[in-house]
């Protein structure tokens, strides 16, 4: 699995966003940063764009009313 993002990261992106956060609040959001960037990964292994999709639509084979 990745690795964690470290408090130092989090705060660098805090800053890089133009957000005003204290260290105290930035160190009560990386625990949840963290849980959130791991069901990312989770959800981007999931992801494969080699399988074709179970059924397509062409709007040119479909009937005019």
């Amino acid at each position: 699995m990745a690795k964690e993002i470290t408090l130092a990261q989090l705060q660098m992106m805090v800053e890089r966003s133009g957000l005003k956060l204290t260290d105290e609040e930035v160190e009560k959001l990386l625990p949840g940063v963290n849980r959130s960037h791991h069901q990312i990964l989770e959800l981007r292994e999931l992801i494969t764009d080699n399988i074709e999709p179970a059924t397509a639509f062409a709007a040119s084979r479909t009937k005019k009313s």
